[in-house]
C-alpha cells in the first residue's frame, strides 16, 4: 500500500510569497537562494584566507624574474612590451618560414586544381559522347553543291540533346564539382596574392636604398604598389 500510496501525485504545497506590506523589498528569498548566497560567501571567505595565510608565511628574499619584468598600474601587473622581442635576423627567419608555409600551399591548390580541370574535361567529353556524333569522318565531295549539300546534312544530324534527359543525380554531381572548381580557384587566386604581398613586405625588410616608382615611371601601370632599388656595387 506503501507503494501505491507515494505513486499518487500529493499535493504541491507551495512556498509563501513576499507580503504585500514588505514588496518594496522584492522577492522573498527562499531557501535555495540562501544556500546559493552562502555557498559564494564562504567560497570568497575562504579565498580570503588563504591570501592572507601567504602573506603571512611569504619569503621576503624571494625573486622571481617576472617581477623585473612587469609594471604594477592601478593595482594591476601589466607586462613589459615585446615589441623588440626579437632581433631582425629572427624576424627575417620567420618571414622565410612563412613565405614557404604559403608557397607549398600554393603548390598543392595549383595541382589540385589543375586535375580537377582534367576531370571536368573528360567528364563533359564522355556526356556528350552518346548525345553528338562523331566527327571523324571524312567526307568528299564531287563539287561545291554536293559540299554543301554534304554540310547541311551534318548540321541536321547534330541535335542537342535537351537537358531532361540527364539524371538529377548527375545533376547534382556536376553542380557541385562546377561549384568545387570555383572555390578552388578563388582559393588559388588569394594565396597568389597573399605569397606576394608576404614576398614583397621581405624584399623591403632588407637593406638597400629603395624607392616607390610613380604612375609616370611604370613601364605596364598597375593597382599593386612598385618600388626601384639603388643599383649598388658588389665586391
Amino acid at each position: 500500500m506503501s507503494s501505491l500510496r507515494n505513486a499518487i501525485n500529493g499535493r504541491a504545497h507551495k512556498e509563501r510569497a513576499q507580503p504585500s506590506s514588505r514588496k518594496k523589498f522584492g522577492l522573498l528569498e527562499k531557501h535555495k537562494d540562501y544556500v546559493v548566497r552562502a555557498k559564494a560567501f564562504h567560497k570568497k571567505e575562504e579565498t580570503l584566507r588563504k591570501l592572507k595565510e601567504k602573506a603571512a608565511f611569504r619569503n621576503p628574499d624571494e625573486f622571481y624574474f617576472q617581477m623585473i619584468k612587469t609594471r604594477t598600474v592601478d593595482g594591476v601587473h601589466k607586462p613589459e612590451s615585446q615589441a623588440n622581442k626579437y632581433t631582425q635576423e629572427e624576424l627575417m627567419l620567420m618571414k622565410t618560414q612563412d613565405i614557404g608555409y604559403i608557397l607549398q600551399k600554393l603548390q598543392s591548390e595549383r595541382k589540385y586544381f589543375i586535375l580537377l580541370q582534367k576531370i571536368e574535361k573528360l567528364t563533359a567529353v564522355l556526356h556528350s559522347v552518346d548525345n553528338h556524333p562523331s566527327n571523324r569522318h571524312i567526307y568528299y565531295a564531287e563539287d561545291r553543291e554536293e559540299a554543301r549539300e554534304l554540310q547541311s546534312q551534318a548540321s541536321e544530324s547534330r541535335v542537342t540533346p535537351p537537358s531532361g534527359d540527364i539524371p538529377d543525380l548527375i545533376k547534382r554531381k556536376t553542380a557541385a564539382s562546377y561549384r568545387e572548381l570555383e572555390a578552388r580557384k578563388s582559393r588559388v587566386n588569394q594565396l597568389e596574392k597573399l605569397y606576394m604581398e608576404m614576398s614583397l613586405k621581405k624584399e623591403l625588410q632588407k637593406k638597400g636604398r629603395k624607392r616607390k616608382l610613380r604612375e609616370d615611371e611604370l613601364v605596364c601601370p598597375t593597382s599593386k604598389l612598385a618600388y626601384k632599388w639603388r643599383s649598388e656595387r658588389k665586391r
